[in-house]
């Protein structure tokens, strides 16, 4: 494959990462469940880094696809995937469409699929070139298919807005074939080409019946046509994708024990993923919140992206590489990525690239009229030095205000929470500034590691000291400060870390105080509740105490065991 080929898929995939919240928020077909952002970003991650070999990239798809418009987008891609040239684009649209609405067992106009036809339709009666004024005409052509969703499917109608799966692809072909044709040019707003389809109605809301979203991989044996007809009869979202000795399948089911049942029967279950629907669609209609002054910040900060939607708050991923390949942090299930860690698998971690953090600037800027976007300290990542320079050159009218917060992990977080309900009561910018302004240096966190091990493979500390530190049981104390995270102490045991960290709260935070205080944990959740949280709430009756998962950078690097609290006194909360 070409360079600039390879480039292009990573392009696009970057591009739906920006906006895959925006799909999240407006996915109601088939079910408003609100997961086409994340399942399409986990699906597509193999095209971040797209294999020399096709063949391998699409094995690769096969496996992380998730939900119906990853599973599909990854028949499509196994087409696309074949084109090594501008003339070879047309059959590789061709094929991948076809294979994409063979997948689905009751394919219907009006999703990603009418977007796959307009692509292939388009490449195949045209003459397909690099030029910015034959790719202008295909982008135009497919933000045109793209809209016509709204009136193709009666749901989508309903709610006034057009199919998450076909924007997803849409804002993936847009950077795929921007990035193609050199990147000649300005992306058009999102915002700009579709004015009336971005949002969901007020009056739209789902019923929010007991089912599962179900997606596995099965090494087949015998009689899988039969049990994939069954299947048909009693599930819907079936979507089937046979390759090699393997068949994927999503669908939905109220019956999860025997669809299960019923795969164990026919071969190996060697991956499986299910959802609880019920769960997704309670969430979906909460709604997204807005405010006047929009945050952002670094997923870093220990907030997980249910958390940023309550709060009307954008969070910008760094990404955990595994050998499924890179995936942003919220995306990533803490679960499997602990017990990757406990088996000794290399997990490492690494920033957006500047074209994805870009794009997250532009975006933010045509969904909200003011940003601030809170910066994890410019001492750990190079996040605000990228944003004080595109600021320079795309902010003329300075509507992106950026703060460098010297923090991370769950102080971060705690500034960002603090933040994001101040300006949910504020239209002056100036005045949220000075709010966060009074915060930061007030905020602290501890972080209590359970093992050296990890902080040495990472490179942030010598494997001789983390010898010496096993051997002695030491447990080191670290605070993420302006300068870098700083040992602040030592404990042999867990009793030794909650007799710090009450003792460290009790000298910088009266008892009666009204406090916000963020426990963080990492594979440990049910100790840090039953055993941490409830000695911090006796301590501070008054304090709001937060639980929250560890954000997964600083969880890569910090390793299973550890757990943190972040305390934000109540003087630096005052907003007089």
């Amino acid at each position: 494959m070409k360079p600039s080929f390879t480039d292009a898929f990573t392009a696009g995939t970057e591009r739906v990462a920006v906006w895959s919240d925006l799909l999240d928020d407006i996915n109601v077909f088939p079910v408003a469940d609100g997961d086409t952002g994340r399942n399409l970003i986990i699906s597509l991650a193999p095209l971040r880094h797209p294999n020399d070999d096709p063949e391998a990239t699409i094995h690769a798809l096969l496996m992380a696809a998730r939900g119906n418009s990853g599973n599909i987008a990854a028949q499509f891609f196994s087409g696309l995937l074949m084109a090594r040239s501008f003339g070879t684009l047309a059959d590789a649209a061709r094929i991948g469409s076809e294979r994409a609405w063979k997948a689905v067992r009751d394919p219907v106009p009006g999703t990603m699929l009418t977007v796959f036809d307009a692509l292939a339709k388009y490449l195949s009666d045209t003459s397909p070139s690099a030029g910015p004024d034959y790719i202008d005409g295909m982008i135009a052509h497919l933000a045109d298919a793209t809209r016509s969703t709204t009136h193709l499917l009666p749901r989508l109608r309903s709610a006034g807005v057009v199919d998450a799966g076909a924007l997803g692809m849409f804002i993936y072909f847009e950077g795929f074939f921007h990035r193609l044709g050199g990147g000649q040019g300005k992306l058009h707003p999102l915002t700009e080409r579709f004015p009336d389809g971005l949002r969901i109605g007020r009056h739209f809301q789902e019923l929010a019946e007991k089912e599962y979203c179900i997606d596995t991989v099965i090494r087949v044996a015998d009689g899988v046509d039969e049990c994939i007809d069954r299947l048909s009869e009693i599930s819907d979202s079936l979507v089937v994708i046979p390759h090699q000795q393997f068949y994927k399948v999503h669908l939905h089911t109220t019956d999860l024990s025997g669809v299960r049942e019923q795969f164990d029967s026919i071969g190996d279950v060697v991956r499986w993923e299910e959802d609880d629907l019920q769960s997704q669609v309670r969430l979906f209609n909460k709604g997204a919140v807005r405010s006047d002054v929009h945050i952002m910040t670094d997923a870093a900060g220990s907030i997980n992206r249910e958390e940023a939607r309550q709060l009307g708050m954008t969070l910008l991923d760094s990404y955990v590489v595994s050998e499924d390949g890179a995936v942003p942090e919220t995306r990533v299930s803490p679960e499997k990525l602990y017990q990757l860690l406990r088996d000794g698998k290399k997990i490492s971690t690494s920033q957006a690239s500047d074209y994805e953090r870009h794009q997250h600037y532009h975006k933010v800027l045509q969904l909200h009229e003011r940003v601030i976007y809170l910066c994890v300290g410019s001492v750990y990542t190079g996040n605000y030095a990228t944003a004080a320079a595109w600021k320079r050159e795309n902010d003329p009218q300075n509507r992106f205000t950026l703060i460098d917060t010297t923090a991370a992990s769950g102080r971060l977080g705690t500034i960002a929470i603090a933040a994001a309900r101040m300006a949910a009561q504020t239209t002056e910018v100036q005045l949220a500034v000075e709010y966060i302004n009074r915060m930061i240096p007030a905020c602290e966190e501890l972080i209590f590691l359970d093992r050296l091990k990890y902080l040495a493979a990472g490179g942030r500390l010598s494997k001789k000291s983390a010898f010496f530190g096993e051997l002695l049981h030491l447990k080191p104390i670290v605070s993420p400060t302006a300068e870098g995270a700083v040992k602040v102490g030592v404990a042999r045991n867990r009793t030794g870390q909650i007799r710090f960290a009450l003792q460290r709260l009790t000298e910088q935070c009266v008892a009666d105080a009204p406090h916000l205080i963020m426990v963080e944990y990492t594979d440990n959740r049910q100790w840090v509740s039953d055993t941490v949280l409830p000695m911090i709430r006796r301590a501070f009756p008054e304090a709001e105490c937060l639980l929250r998962p560890m954000s997964l950078t600083a969880g890569v690097h910090m390793g299973p065991g550890t757990w943190a609290v972040a305390y934000l006194p109540d003087h630096a909360l005052n907003l007089g």
